[in-house]
């Protein structure tokens, strides 16, 4: 599947996935890591039904589960294209936001 059709992102689900770049977390640790880069919280209803969604979507595995005490999620390898998608798709943006700032610092000519 190709990720840009998953994109935009919502700034909870790329922030999901940025968190679990580095390997498989409990939902608990998730949130923590993504209240900790957020500047709003996350409430846990929020982050639980993007996560199911983001599960939905094969951007994420489960691993473990209730038998084992704690349901862990992994980053695919679709999620990983996603999530590099959109970091692209953001920079772009924040790329034209500063050709913006530029031009409106540049005078006039008459």
């Amino acid at each position: 599947m190709e990720p840009k059709t998953f994109l935009p992102l919502t700034p909870v689900a790329f922030e999901i996935l940025l968190a679990l770049r580095n390997g498989a977390l409990h939902g608990y640790a998730v949130m923590q890591a993504v209240n900790e880069a957020s500047p709003r919280r996350v409430h846990p209803g929020t982050l639980y039904r993007a996560v199911a969604r983001l599960v939905d979507e094969g951007l994420l595995a489960e691993e473990g589960g209730e038998s084992e005490g704690r349901r862990s999620y992994a980053i695919t390898d679709l999620g990983r294209r996603v999530a590099a998608a959109e970091a692209m798709r953001v920079a772009g943006q924040v790329e034209r936001a500063q050709g913006i700032q530029k031009s409106a610092r540049r005078p006039r000519e008459a």
